[in-house]
């Protein structure tokens, strides 16, 4: 792990029976930078997310959050020392209002906060995400993009030292795209350190610092959105080897 590093994978490895889905992945996020996990589907990418936030526990390897082992330990507990994330499928808790929904998150942060004190922070999330006014809404009666965004502000609640976002920019229409964008921009901004799952090309290129990309579970590259993105064998798993 170098000095700058705020997130470490290490080696990191999953098997699911004779199917190795994630394969001995390693790479650093440093403070403030937005890395991008590339890869076509079934690469290996929300597997490797899932790892990393304790939804599924490695077979092999290490994650290190500030140098804190965080390897093979449960969500919540994850959460508490500061990592939160977004889910390729928006979860939202639907019996729950947008506020309450947000105010989960600062619940279960580093610092636990309830009450008047976690209401404060999710209207001021909400509007952040701008849903200023939609507090008392369910998610059900709101856009996809609109669900995404209360899932964004729950992340945001815990003020978490690593943000994990796996597509959140998926589905989105073009108007719905430049906002989402913007958004993820003014959280680089604040320096907030980011790993995205993404495939939109737009997305990549104007937000990652640097991208990691993963092929059949293994690292296929690393670097700049140009240098990935130009790289003979991403395109070709991408694409297919005659268009590379």
């Amino acid at each position: 792990m170098s000095d700058t590093a705020i997130l470490s994978i290490s080696g990191l490895s999953k098997a699911f029976g004779g199917l190795l889905a994630v394969n001995q992945i390693s790479f650093d996020v440093h403070q403030g930078e937005i890395v991008g996990l590339l890869g076509p589907n079934g690469s290996g990418k929300t597997t490797l997310l899932n790892m990393v936030s304790g939804a599924l526990p490695p077979t092999q390897g290490r994650v290190r959050l500030r140098g804190r082992e965080l390897t093979g330990l449960p969500p919540h507990q994850i959460a508490r020392a500061g990592v939160s994330r977004s889910f390729q499928l928006v979860r939202v808790l639907p019996s729950l209002t947008a506020l309450e929904n947000v105010m989960v998150g600062a619940v279960f942060g580093p610092d636990a906060v309830w009450g008047a004190e976690a209401e404060a922070i999710a209207r001021a999330l909400l509007e952040r995400v701008g849903l200023s006014g939609r507090e008392r809404q369910r998610p059900e009666a709101m856009t996809y993009i609109d669900q995404k965004r209360i899932e964004l502000a729950r992340a945001l609640a815990a003020d978490p030292q690593v943000l994990l976002l796996d597509e959140w920019l998926a589905g989105l229409n073009p108007t719905e795209l430049q906002t989402g964008i913007a958004l993820i921009e003014s959280l680089h901004a604040e320096g907030r350190s980011i790993l995205m799952v993404e495939h939109v090309m737009d997305a990549i290129r104007s937000l990652c610092d640097r991208c990691v990309v993963m092929n059949a579970g293994a690292k296929l590259a690393e670097g700049t959105p140009e240098q990935v993105l130009s790289n003979h064998d991403v395109i070709a798993a991408y694409l297919g080897d005659e268009n590379a």
